[in-house]
Protein backbone atom coordinates (compact mmCIF):
# COMPACT_ATOMS: atom_id res chain seq x y z
CA UNK A 1 0.00 0.00 0.00
CA UNK A 2 1.41 3.51 -1.27
CA UNK A 3 2.19 6.10 1.84
CA UNK A 4 -0.10 8.72 1.66
CA UNK A 5 0.82 12.21 1.10
CA UNK A 6 1.22 14.76 3.51
CA UNK A 7 -0.37 17.66 3.43
CA UNK A 8 1.67 21.29 2.21
CA UNK A 9 3.74 23.13 4.53
CA UNK A 10 3.39 26.28 4.29
CA UNK A 11 6.37 28.91 5.73
CA UNK A 12 5.49 32.32 6.54
CA UNK A 13 8.15 34.89 7.51
CA UNK A 14 8.79 38.47 8.57
CA UNK A 15 8.36 41.24 11.06
CA UNK A 16 6.39 41.57 13.95
CA UNK A 17 3.32 43.51 13.05
CA UNK A 18 2.96 42.33 9.23
CA UNK A 19 0.04 40.12 10.23
CA UNK A 20 1.52 36.98 9.69
CA UNK A 21 -0.31 35.26 13.34
CA UNK A 22 -3.79 36.17 11.75
CA UNK A 23 -3.32 35.46 7.90
CA UNK A 24 -1.74 31.68 9.15
CA UNK A 25 -4.59 31.08 10.54
CA UNK A 26 -7.08 31.99 8.74
CA UNK A 27 -5.23 30.11 5.92
CA UNK A 28 -4.46 27.19 8.30
CA UNK A 29 -8.20 26.89 8.36
CA UNK A 30 -9.17 27.42 4.77
CA UNK A 31 -6.78 24.61 4.18
CA UNK A 32 -7.62 22.23 6.86
CA UNK A 33 -4.08 22.28 8.39
CA UNK A 34 -2.36 22.69 11.57
CA UNK A 35 -0.89 25.96 12.31
CA UNK A 36 2.22 26.82 14.74
CA UNK A 37 3.45 30.15 15.76
CA UNK A 38 7.35 29.54 16.66
CA UNK A 39 7.01 33.61 18.56
CA UNK A 40 5.06 31.72 20.99
CA UNK A 41 7.44 28.76 21.67
CA UNK A 42 9.93 31.34 22.06
CA UNK A 43 7.88 33.97 24.51
CA UNK A 44 6.82 30.40 26.53
CA UNK A 45 10.65 29.19 27.43
CA UNK A 46 10.93 33.15 27.91
CA UNK A 47 8.31 32.66 30.90
CA UNK A 48 9.49 29.75 32.30
CA UNK A 49 13.15 31.41 32.62
CA UNK A 50 11.51 34.57 34.17
CA UNK A 51 9.28 32.15 37.04
CA UNK A 52 12.38 30.31 38.04
CA UNK A 53 13.89 33.42 38.69
CA UNK A 54 16.98 32.75 36.35
CA UNK A 55 18.31 36.15 34.40
CA UNK A 56 18.17 36.19 30.65
CA UNK A 57 21.62 36.60 30.42
CA UNK A 58 23.08 33.46 31.67
CA UNK A 59 23.63 31.57 29.21
CA UNK A 60 23.80 27.90 31.02
CA UNK A 61 21.21 28.74 33.41
CA UNK A 62 18.61 29.63 30.79
CA UNK A 63 19.75 26.71 28.76
CA UNK A 64 19.11 24.13 31.63
CA UNK A 65 15.97 25.84 32.56
CA UNK A 66 13.68 25.51 29.02
CA UNK A 67 14.80 21.81 28.88
CA UNK A 68 13.89 21.07 32.13
CA UNK A 69 10.36 23.26 31.43
CA UNK A 70 7.21 21.49 30.10
CA UNK A 71 6.24 23.47 27.34
CA UNK A 72 3.07 22.59 25.18
CA UNK A 73 1.86 24.22 21.93
CA UNK A 74 -1.70 24.03 20.54
CA UNK A 75 -1.73 23.31 16.94
CA UNK A 76 -5.40 23.77 15.93
CA UNK A 77 -6.00 27.19 14.52
CA UNK A 78 -9.16 27.88 16.54
CA UNK A 79 -7.07 27.00 19.75
CA UNK A 80 -3.06 27.46 19.25
CA UNK A 81 -2.83 27.14 23.35
CA UNK A 82 0.63 27.43 25.09
CA UNK A 83 0.97 25.86 28.38
CA UNK A 84 4.44 26.51 30.71
CA UNK A 85 4.56 23.53 33.04
CA UNK A 86 1.09 22.79 32.81
CA UNK A 87 -0.83 25.98 32.97
CA UNK A 88 -2.26 28.28 30.90
CA UNK A 89 0.10 30.66 29.57
CA UNK A 90 -1.53 32.10 26.53
CA UNK A 91 -1.89 36.04 28.12
CA UNK A 92 1.11 35.46 30.21
CA UNK A 93 3.37 34.89 27.36
CA UNK A 94 2.02 38.67 25.63
CA UNK A 95 2.79 39.95 28.88
CA UNK A 96 5.65 43.51 28.62
CA UNK A 97 8.20 41.46 31.08
CA UNK A 98 8.24 38.57 28.69
CA UNK A 99 8.52 40.88 25.47
CA UNK A 100 11.80 42.65 26.74
CA UNK A 101 13.29 39.23 27.87
CA UNK A 102 12.23 37.31 24.73
CA UNK A 103 15.10 38.44 22.34
CA UNK A 104 17.75 37.39 24.84
CA UNK A 105 16.09 34.20 25.14
CA UNK A 106 15.89 33.58 21.74
CA UNK A 107 19.75 34.32 20.87
CA UNK A 108 21.08 31.58 23.12
CA UNK A 109 21.83 29.47 20.23
CA UNK A 110 21.53 26.19 22.59
CA UNK A 111 17.72 27.16 23.50
CA UNK A 112 17.44 28.05 19.93
CA UNK A 113 18.24 24.52 18.21
CA UNK A 114 16.55 22.72 21.27
CA UNK A 115 13.37 24.96 20.26
CA UNK A 116 13.79 24.96 16.09
CA UNK A 117 14.36 20.97 16.46
CA UNK A 118 10.86 20.70 18.53
CA UNK A 119 9.34 23.29 15.22
CA UNK A 120 10.53 20.68 12.84
CA UNK A 121 9.25 17.88 14.76
CA UNK A 122 5.94 19.26 14.50
CA UNK A 123 6.09 19.85 11.35
CA UNK A 124 6.80 16.36 10.50
CA UNK A 125 4.18 15.18 12.70
CA UNK A 126 1.08 17.45 10.82
CA UNK A 127 -0.13 14.64 8.36
CA UNK A 128 -2.52 17.25 6.78
CA UNK A 129 -0.19 20.09 6.24
CA UNK A 130 0.84 22.82 8.55
CA UNK A 131 0.96 26.65 8.22
CA UNK A 132 3.81 27.80 10.02
CA UNK A 133 5.07 31.13 11.03
CA UNK A 134 7.86 33.26 12.60
CA UNK A 135 11.24 34.66 12.01
CA UNK A 136 13.75 32.26 10.18
CA UNK A 137 11.34 29.77 9.25
CA UNK A 138 11.94 30.12 5.35
CA UNK A 139 16.12 29.85 5.87
CA UNK A 140 16.24 27.95 8.65
CA UNK A 141 13.47 26.08 10.48
CA UNK A 142 11.59 24.52 6.99
CA UNK A 143 13.72 25.34 3.91
CA UNK A 144 12.07 22.32 2.37
CA UNK A 145 8.53 24.41 2.65
CA UNK A 146 6.22 23.50 -0.04
CA UNK A 147 5.81 27.25 -0.36
CA UNK A 148 7.62 30.43 1.41
CA UNK A 149 6.08 33.63 1.86
CA UNK A 150 7.78 36.95 3.24
CA UNK A 151 4.96 39.11 4.99
CA UNK A 152 5.96 42.28 5.11
CA UNK A 153 4.27 46.01 6.11
CA UNK A 154 5.12 49.36 6.66
CA UNK A 155 6.70 50.36 10.12
CA UNK A 156 3.90 52.75 10.81
CA UNK A 157 1.09 49.94 9.79
CA UNK A 158 2.90 47.10 12.08
CA UNK A 159 2.57 49.41 14.60
CA UNK A 160 -0.77 50.24 14.66
CA UNK A 161 -1.61 46.72 14.27
CA UNK A 162 -0.01 45.59 17.13
CA UNK A 163 -0.76 48.85 19.39
CA UNK A 164 -4.20 47.92 18.61
CA UNK A 165 -4.26 44.19 19.17
CA UNK A 166 -2.68 45.10 22.91
CA UNK A 167 -4.35 48.17 23.68
CA UNK A 168 -1.09 49.76 24.44
CA UNK A 169 0.33 53.48 22.77
CA UNK A 170 1.37 53.50 18.82
CA UNK A 171 4.11 55.95 19.37
CA UNK A 172 5.14 53.41 22.60
CA UNK A 173 4.69 50.29 20.20
CA UNK A 174 6.50 51.62 17.26
CA UNK A 175 9.57 52.56 20.07
CA UNK A 176 9.07 48.59 21.05
CA UNK A 177 8.80 47.05 17.71
CA UNK A 178 11.85 48.91 16.51
CA UNK A 179 13.73 47.65 19.77
CA UNK A 180 12.80 44.59 19.10
CA UNK A 181 13.94 44.19 15.00
CA UNK A 182 16.98 45.50 16.16
CA UNK A 183 17.68 43.16 18.85
CA UNK A 184 16.47 40.28 16.97
CA UNK A 185 18.78 41.18 13.90
CA UNK A 186 21.51 40.02 15.94
CA UNK A 187 20.09 36.30 15.85
CA UNK A 188 17.87 36.77 12.67
CA UNK A 189 16.90 38.51 9.74
CA UNK A 190 13.72 39.75 10.45
CA UNK A 191 13.77 42.67 7.57
CA UNK A 192 15.02 41.37 5.17
CA UNK A 193 13.32 38.78 2.56
CA UNK A 194 14.82 35.22 2.65
CA UNK A 195 16.09 33.74 -0.83
CA UNK A 196 13.16 31.87 -1.82
CA UNK A 197 10.29 33.56 -0.61
CA UNK A 198 7.85 35.64 -2.18
CA UNK A 199 7.22 38.90 -0.93
CA UNK A 200 3.98 40.21 0.00
CA UNK A 201 3.26 43.10 1.50
CA UNK A 202 0.78 43.67 3.56
CA UNK A 203 0.37 47.31 4.29
CA UNK A 204 -2.72 47.89 2.20
CA UNK A 205 -4.44 44.69 1.51
CA UNK A 206 -6.99 43.03 3.83
CA UNK A 207 -6.68 39.70 5.37
CA UNK A 208 -8.34 37.89 3.20
CA UNK A 209 -6.33 39.26 0.18
CA UNK A 210 -3.25 38.42 1.28
CA UNK A 211 -4.98 34.82 2.23
CA UNK A 212 -6.09 34.64 -1.46
CA UNK A 213 -2.52 35.77 -2.61
CA UNK A 214 -1.07 32.27 -0.54
CA UNK A 215 -3.61 30.33 -1.55
CA UNK A 216 -2.90 30.94 -5.58
CA UNK A 217 0.69 30.63 -4.44
CA UNK A 218 -0.38 26.95 -3.35
CA UNK A 219 -2.29 26.10 -6.43
CA UNK A 220 0.58 27.21 -8.66
CA UNK A 221 -0.83 30.28 -9.93
CA UNK A 222 0.29 34.00 -10.02
CA UNK A 223 -0.80 35.68 -6.89
CA UNK A 224 -1.75 38.31 -8.95
CA UNK A 225 -4.14 36.97 -11.23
Amino acid sequence: MPEQKSGPVVAIDGPSGAGKSTVSKTLATAIEAAYLDTGSMYRAATLAVLKAGVDPSQTAQVTKTVKNAKLEFGTAPEDPFTRVDGEDADQAIRSDEVTKAVSAVAGNKTVRKFLIDEQRRIIANAKRGIVVEGRDIVEVVAPDADVKVYLTADPVERAKRRAAENGADATATAKDLQRRDTADSKTTKPLEAPAGAVVIDSTALPIVEVVAKILALLNNRDIDE
